[in-house]
């Protein structure tokens, strides 16, 4: 099983195969894919890229964490669980009824 990557930092001109070349030299790349702006269509900065084995994705962690890419320096680590999300879609603000406003 391979290892899911976060890839931080990026250059808004990165595209994907720009993320495949530079991973694919620590080994074989099974997807990567940078998250876009819903709204804007941009770039937001951070991709995730996974990689087939566990030893390549370590490599590619520990030389490409801190090194320079288009002109800034790329945070490379261990991409984290998802944390699920509350769906009460209160977009973060509580929700207090009927309670009157002062």
């Amino acid at each position: 099983m391979g290892k899911k990557i976060y890839v931080g930092n990026l250059s808004f001109s990165i595209d994907d195969q720009s993320l495949v070349d530079l991973f694919s030299q620590f080994g074989q790349v099974d997807s990567a894919k940078i998250v876009m702006d819903r709204d804007s269509g941009r770039s937001k900065g951070f991709a995730f890229v996974e990689m087939s084995a566990e030893a390549d994705a370590q490599a590619a962690i520990e030389k490409l964490n801190g090194a320079d890419h288009s002109g800034r320096a790329l945070n490379v680590s261990e991409a984290k669980p998802m944390v699920p999300r509350d769906n009460n879609r209160s977009g973060g603000r509580r929700n207090f009824g009927d309670r009157p406003r002062y």
